[in-house]
C-alpha cells in the first residue's frame, strides 16, 4: 500500500538513506527552533469555510509570471538530490514535468542544469543561484541557465554564511566518492579545504560564496539576463520593497527551511507583512514546513501566489524515485482539491483572506 500522506513518506525515507544523508536533509541550524516552528505555525492558523457554494467542479491551475502551471506548487531548490536516489534531480524534473509544475534547480545540484533542462517537457524550470566570490563564475552560471531554457532566476539571499548545522558538523558531511557539484564541475580553482569538525558544505560556503552581497549586486544580476528575477529568503516587508525597487519580479518568503538563522520567524508568520508591503508590484511565494493541502490553502488565503515544497520531495525521491516524487505531488494536489471543496472555493481565485480566523 502506498503511503497515505507526506509524514508516512518521511518515516519510510529514513530507512532508505545513509545516516549522513538523512541528517543533512532533516537538520536545521542551532537548536532547530525555527525548523520546528515552521511546521507548528501552519497548525496555529484556523480556517473559516464557506457553505452552500457550488464546488462540483474545481480548478487548481494558475499562472506565475504569465506562465501556466497545473498547481500552485513549485519544487523548492534542494542540493545533493543524488544522495536520495541515483537519478537525483533528473528524476525530480521528470515528476515536475508530468505534473505540469515548476522545478527550481539548485546551484548545488548533483545533476547539471543542461541534463535537467533536457527533461523539461511541459514542466517549467527555474534556476536557483548563489553568488560566488568569482563574479565571472556567477555570470557564467546565469548565462548557462538562460541558454539552457530556464524560465526564471531565483537568487538566494539568506546565506551570506552557512548556518551552523550541528548534525552536519558532527558527521563532517561530505559528498560520497563519485558525486559532484555538477553545475560547478567544469570550473577551476574550486578546491575546498575542510577542517576537522566542520562539514564540507560549511567550508564551501565560507571559501567560495560572497558574504559581501548587497542590493547593488541585485541590480548587477538583473542586468545579466532578461529572465524574471525572484529573491528567495525575505522575511520582512521593508526588505521585500527593497527587492522590488532593485528589480525583483517576485519574492519567496523563506527562512531556508530553518537551516540558517535559528530563531528566525516562521514563514507563515512573515507572509502577510510581505504581501501587504509589495501589493501588486511582485508575486509572492512561500516555503517552509508545508506538509498538507490545507497548508497550501492557508498560504493562498494569506496572499501567496503559490508555495514551494522541499523536504517531502526528497522523501518521495528516496522511497520511489521519480514516481515517489510524483506521488508526493499527487497527495498534495488531492488534499488541496478537497480543502478547496470543503471551504467553498471552486477556483484559486475564490481563496481569500476571509477564510483565515484572526
Amino acid at each position: 500500500m502506498k503511503p497515505l500522506n507526506l509524514f508516512e513518506y518521511e518515516t519510510l525515507a529514513k530507512d532508505n538513506l545513509s545516516q549522513m544523508a538523512w541528517d543533512y536533509y532533516v537538520s536545521g541550524a542551532g537548536d532547530e527552533v525555527t525548523l520546528r516552528n515552521n511546521r507548528y505555525a501552519w497548525e496555529r492558523f484556523q480556517l473559516r469555510p464557506r457553505m452552500l457554494v457550488d464546488v462540483s467542479q474545481r480548478n487548481l491551475s494558475t499562472q506565475i509570471f504569465g506562465i501556466s502551471q497545473e498547481l500552485p506548487i513549485l519544487i523548492a531548490p534542494m542540493a545533493f538530490q543524488c544522495l536520495a536516489n541515483p537519478a537525483g534531480e533528473i528524476a525530480t524534473a521528470k515528476a515536475a514535468a508530468n505534473m505540469g509544475i515548476t522545478m527550481i534547480l539548485s546551484t548545488m545540484a548533483t545533476k547539471s542544469m543542461e541534463e535537467v533542462a533536457a527533461v523539461k517537457q511541459q514542466g517549467n524550470q527555474w534556476f536557483q543561484l548563489y553568488v560566488h566570490r568569482d563574479r565571472g563564475l556567477t555570470k557564467s552560471l546565469v548565462e548557462r541557465a538562460y541558454n539552457s531554457g530556464f524560465q526564471a532566476l531565483c537568487l538566494t539571499v539568506d546565506a551570506p554564511l552557512l548556518g551552523r548545522r550541528e548534525r552536519d558538523a558532527r558527521n563532517q558531511f561530505a559528498l560520497p566518492p563519485g558525486m559532484t557539484l555538477a553545475n560547478l564541475a567544469t570550473y577551476k580553482d574550486l578546491e575546498i579545504t575542510q577542517q576537522e569538525g566542520e562539514s564540507g558544505l560549511f567550508a564551501y560556503f565560507a571559501q567560495q560564496l560572497d558574504p559581501g552581497l548587497t542590493w547593488a549586486d541585485v541590480e548587477w544580476l538583473r542586468s545579466l539576463s532578461p529572465l524574471p528575477l525572484i529573491i528567495k529568503g525575505i522575511l520582512r516587508g521593508d526588505d521585500a520593497l527593497r527587492a522590488v525597487e532593485h528589480g525583483a519580479n517576485g519574492i519567496i518568503v523563506s527562512n531556508h527551511g530553518g537551516r540558517q538563522l535559528d530563531g528566525a520567524i516562521a514563514t507563515i508568520d512573515a507572509l502577510q507583512e510581505v504581501v501587504t508591503a509589495v501589493g501588486s508590484q511582485a508575486e509572492v511565494l512561500v516555503d517552509g514546513g508545508i506538509r498538507r493541502g490545507t497548508d497550501i490553502l492557508k498560504a493562498l488565503a494569506l496572499g501567496a501566489k503559490a508555495v514551494l515544497v522541499g523536504r517531502p520531495i526528497l522523501w518521495g525521491l528516496a522511497v520511489g524515485g521519480s514516481q515517489g516524487v510524483q506521488h508526493i505531488l499527487e497527495l498534495l494536489r488531492d488534499e488541496l482539491d478537497l480543502a478547496m471543496a470543503l471551504s467553498g472555493c471552486p477556483t484559486l481565485g475564490d481563496i481569500d483572506f476571509s477564510l483565515i480566523k484572526l
